[in-house]
């Protein structure tokens, strides 16, 4: 139904207002038919790039190529795009229906062309029944779906969407998101999405760019932003609970911590993931003594929250059926290969681990 996806590649993009900049030279691209996320806290520049990409904004300086066209002194209207907005943009007076086509209408789209992509995209997105209806009358999953018919029934090869589940509750994200990867495979289109969820970017995305501060700070697949964070602000933003961060000196290190010449410790910080830590540290490459401050029963596992002996907070995941005590001393340990080394003074991870 839709047109094929299109590629997109941003060059050096920047943004400033006055004196401050909100972009500093961002790159990524995605090949047709991806799936990209710009994910970031807010205020990091995601939707700024956003609205640069689709022309709702001037370009300060740098490049955006679509389908391999410079389109960055273009005007919205002719970068043949579609958008899904965080408040779906819905005409409240307009039935679904009317919503859905209204694009195809000011296109001056036969009316006949216009029926019959109306049925195709309705049925594709459980819509058929609810035509007749006014948004208000709408859930508000029913209304993000008719956003999307919206902008499907457009057959823009690429699509950029903004926050467009934050308004739904958990249950209604996590099959929302699913439709929109769906139809991503099934049509064909390219999408660019924004979102502050890493769980909806690690589970939708072809490619993520996580993004501080107006930088791109990591690009790559979610698994290798999951598990080789590239700094300590990918290794503490990625992940439910993020990845433990302990300095050098609260861990028993392994030799190849020391440093070559002096055989003292590195200016390290050691990162690791919750689930990969174990509460008995018996036998373990790395171990932490700590106290165990409290205890979180989340179903299938425990999120125990320690201190270490300096006082420094961590989490491990266990799936034990014993459930450890506040004020208990324990000697938490994992293995070498879950180990991640940091720099102390820059961040960034040291290459040779």
């Amino acid at each position: 139904m839709s047109a094929p996806g299109v590629s997109l590649e941003v060059c050096n993009l920047r943004k400033s207002w006055g004196a401050t900049d909100v972009l500093m030279g961002v790159d990524f691209d995605i090949q047709a038919g991806g799936f990209l996320t710009l994910l970031g806290p807010s205020g990091c520049g995601k939707s700024t790039a956003l609205k640069l990409i689709s022309g709702l904004e001037d370009v300060s300086d740098g490049q955006i190529l679509i389908a391999g066209q410079d389109v960055t002194a273009k005007p919205a209207a002719e970068r043949n795009l579609g958008m899904v907005f965080q408040n779906y943009a819905l005409f409240p007076h307009m039935s679904v229906a009317e919503n859905i086509i209204y694009g195809l209408k000011v296109r001056k789209i036969p009316k006949a062309t216009q029926i019959a992509s109306l049925k195709r995209v309705a049925e594709l997105m459980a819509l058929s029944k609810l035509l007749d209806r006014k948004p208000a009358q709408l859930s508000g999953g029913q209304q993000q779906r008719v956003a999307l018919a919206r902008v499907l029934v457009s057959e823009r090869p690429l699509v950029l969407m903004d926050e467009p589940l934050s308004n739904l509750d958990a249950k209604l994200r996590v099959e929302i998101r699913s439709e929109i990867r769906s139809l991503n495979k099934r049509l064909g289109i390219t999408v660019v999405y924004v979102t502050h969820d890493q769980s909806e970017a690690l589970s939708m995305s072809d490619k993520v760019v996580l993004m501080s501060d107006g930088n791109a700070v990591q690009i790559g697949t979610p698994k290798d932003l999951y598990d080789r964070p590239a700094n300590t602000f990918a290794a503490s933003f990625i992940g439910t609970p993020p990845m433990n961060l302990l300095a050098a000196s609260d861990v028993a290190l392994p030799g190849w911590v020391a440093d070559d010449a002096t055989g003292e410790q590195r200016d390290v910080l050691v990162g690791v993931r919750p689930e990969a830590m174990t509460l008995d540290g018996q036998g373990a490459d790395f171990r932490v003594p700590c106290k165990v401050a409290s205890v979180e029963y989340e179903g299938s596992v425990f999120l125990v929250h320690l201190q270490s002996q300096s006082g420094a907070p961590f989490i491990v995941a266990h799936h034990g059926a014993d459930e450890p005590e506040p004020g208990q001393e324990l000697d938490v340990g994992w293995a070498n290969d879950a180990a991640h080394l940091f720099s102390k003074a820059s961040g960034q991870r040291i290459s040779n681990r």
